[in-house]
This record gives structure tokens, sequence and C-alpha cells, in this order.
């Protein structure tokens, strides 16, 4: 199986690829600091309802929860502007992205709208929720479900301590799977996320994953007018955009599961798909993995924090299979994200099954080690309360003879 992927030095032109490659460090990626404090905001009645569902809050509300849009409470930022934690009058902990203002761009206002627009349409465990915004003249706030636990890069960086192991993997490629599955097949219309990468992924307490950020989300064509694609501007990330939609500028919802192949690599290396500081043959992990895995390097390319068992290199080598068909240079070779997600079951259900065969075969040897063991010193101590009842009774028939000798 070939492989096609871009080099991050082409195409640099298109500022909407490379503009929005940075996201948040909490996953939400764009939004921007204002210098008004919320003295500047005379108070309104907040939480307005649209027909959406969404609420309208105001922004001395806002300005209140995040303590005047402070420091302490930025948790990111991206292309878009900053991200802020902020502490709603009724209680709830929210997420909130707001646009860079001092320098607010025409780009930034479509990628407000569209992610307004396309999280109002959609309610997915596996989605960031969408709570509320604020739009006025200068001012462009998206209010979102707050995710605690960082975004999965952060995770497979080590900036949490604690290294996921491969169930953790599994579990979470599964949760964005089941995302992508209902954009593009059970949302009210086909929707194209065209920004699949882990920074993208945030991760709950209990480490189930939420896809965010729908600033580049596109509607995808309507197959039951028999139409295959949507002729659009690329967008998206160096590393995980579709070399097909690259080329052509035809956007299908195979782009996203190109970038879900990618993004498959990431999580069982630990790497990102393209690392500037490595030796030349390793820079683009894609290639690097597939050169290693035809080779039947299966360790090399595993992630060093991931325990190295039989169930877990099984699992890896199934995950290689499946992000390289979902990475295929072209389309239609390529699975939905539906069959995407029975495989990963597939994967899922096998590993789990070894895991456990293994833990008890493991916990058989123990007993029987611990049980040979016991025998040993049990035979060995025999002896030797043998040897010393004989010694003792010798010695005391001797004693007697010596004793009743005339």
């Amino acid at each position: 199986m070939g492989c096609v992927l871009v080099c991050p030095c082409q195409h640099t032109h298109t500022t909407d690829v490379s503009g929005h490659s940075e996201v948040s460090d909490h996953g939400l990626g764009s939004v921007s600091t204002s210098s008004h404090g919320s003295h500047a905001y005379p108070y309104k009645s907040s939480l307005q309802e649209k027909t959406t569902g969404a609420s309208i809050f105001t922004m001395a509300e806002l300005s209140e929860g995040t303590g005047d849009f402070s420091q302490s409470n930025k948790i990111g930022q991206g292309g878009f502007g900053l991200v802020y934690r902020c502490k709603l009058r009724d209680g709830r902990t929210v997420a909130i992205k707001r646009a860079k203002k001092d320098r607010f761009e025409k780009r930034l206002s479509v990628e407000f709208k569209t992610e307004l627009d396309m999280l109002s349409q959609v309610d997915h465990l596996n989605l960031v929720k969408l709570i509320g915004y604020l739009e006025a003249e200068h001012e462009h706030i998206l209010v979102m479900e707050y995710v605690p636990n960082g975004n999965l890069r952060q995770h497979l960086d080590g900036n949490y301590g604690v290294a996921l192991d491969m169930g953790t993997r599994l579990d979470i490629a599964i949760d964005v799977a089941h995302a992508l599955t209902y954009l593009h097949l059970y949302a009210d219309k086909p929707i194209i996320h065209r920004d699949v990468k882990s920074s993208n992924i945030l991760l709950t307490g209990k480490f189930r994953a939420k896809v965010a950020d729908f600033g580049f989300s596109h509607v995808g064509p309507s197959t039951d007018v028999g139409i295959t694609h949507v002729s659009t501007q690329v967008k998206g990330t160096l590393g995980y955009l579709d070399p097909e939609y690259l080329t052509t500028n035809q956007l299908t919802t195979k782009s996203d599961v190109y970038s879900f192949g990618i993004l498959l690599v990431e999580i069982f290396t630990g790497r990102n798909p393209i690392e500037l500081k490595r030796p030349s043959d390793e820079r683009v992990t894609f290639r690097w993995v597939y050169k290693n895995f035809v080779e039947g390097n299966l360790i090399d390319i595993l992630d060093p924090n991931i325990e190295k068992t039989p169930e877990t290199l099984g699992a890896m080598e199934r995950l290689a299979v499946l992000s390289f068909a979902c990475s295929a240079p072209s389309k239609k070779d390529r699975p939905s994200m539906k069959k995407s997600v029975e495989v990963l079951w597939n994967i899922r259900k096998d590993y789990l099954a070894k895991k456990q065969a293994n833990l008890k075969l493991s916990t058989t040897k123990t007993a029987s080690m611990h049980c040979d063991s016991f025998h040993n010193t049990l035979d060995s101590s025999g002896h030797n309360i043998s040897t010393d009842f004989s010694s003792r009774t010798s010695d005391a028939q001797g004693s007697q003879r010596h004793h009743s000798s005339p």
C-alpha cells in the first residue's frame, strides 16, 4: 500500500491551512483578549433563548464569570483568539472562546458564524456542546461545555504526568470515530469537520473524548441526490490534510477519514504528524511508521510510554493497518467512519480478551510458583525436623543406657 503525504513546506500560500494550525491548549482553538473590563458593560438580564436552544449571554455576565477576562482564567489560545474558563451565575463552569477584536478579520467572523451554526445543529456525547453565545458589534464569543482534562495532544506529550495505556487510547479512538460517524451520517445535514487532530480532541476526567472546534466545518454533499463532493477553498491543518482535497478542492466525508487515519498514527506512536527536529527520514510520522511496519519493526513505532505486551503489540498492528486504509491516497480506497468504528470495536474486544487471558495466565503462574516454593520450604523443613528428631532420640537413648549401666 502506498502513501501520499503533504510536505509542510508546500502550500503555505493558503492562509486558512497554515493560519489555523495552532489551536488552544484547551483544544477549543481560537479567541482573543480585550482591555475592556466588566465595568464597561451595563448589566442586562442574560440567558435569552434563541430558537436553536442556545442561550444568548450578556457581556456583563461573561466578564464577571472570567474575572474580567483575567490571565488566571485563560486556558488556551489559537488563531481565532483566546479561551477562558468562566463561572456562570447559576454555578456552571463553562469555556468561552472570545474572538480577537483588536484586528478582527472577516475570516474570523465567518469561522464564528460557522461554528455557531454547526454546533447549534448537533447533539452527541462525543461532541463538545454549545451552551450559548454573544454577538455584538465588536464581540464574538462562544460559550461551550467545559471539558476539564485537557486535550489528547497534551496527554500524548506527557503534560499530565501519566501515560495513556492502550485500552484508554482505543476508547478515545472509538469516541472520535463515533463523533465523526454521527456528523457524516446522522446529523440533520452531513457535516465535515475539516480539522480533526489531537489538539481538537478534549478529554473528560474519565477520559471520554469530545471533538471540538467547528470553525472550519462545512456542510457535506447531499448523497441522496447523487452529489459526491463539495467544491470549496482548502482549510485544515498541515499534516492532517487530505491530499486529494488539497489538489482538487473537492471536499468529501472521506477527507475527515484521512485526518482520522493520521490521528490513529498519533495515538499509537505518541508523535506529532510532522516533527521537523527529528532525522530527515522520521520527520513525516506516517511515512516513518509505514516504512517500519513493512519492515516488521513494530516495537520501534509503538509509543515508548506504552507497556510492550503481546496484546498491546497486537492491537497496535491492527490500528496501523486501519490507519493506512483511512489515509489511503485515493478517497475511494478509504473506509467510511462507520466501518472504522466497527473495526475499532473488534480491535478493542480482542485486546481486552487477550489482556484478560494473559492476566489470568500470569496469575495462575504466580500462584503455581508460590505453591512450589511453599512445598520446597515444607520439604526442607520436614527433612530438618526429621533429622533433628532422630538425633535427639538417639541422644536420649544413649543417655538412658549410660544411667542404667551398673
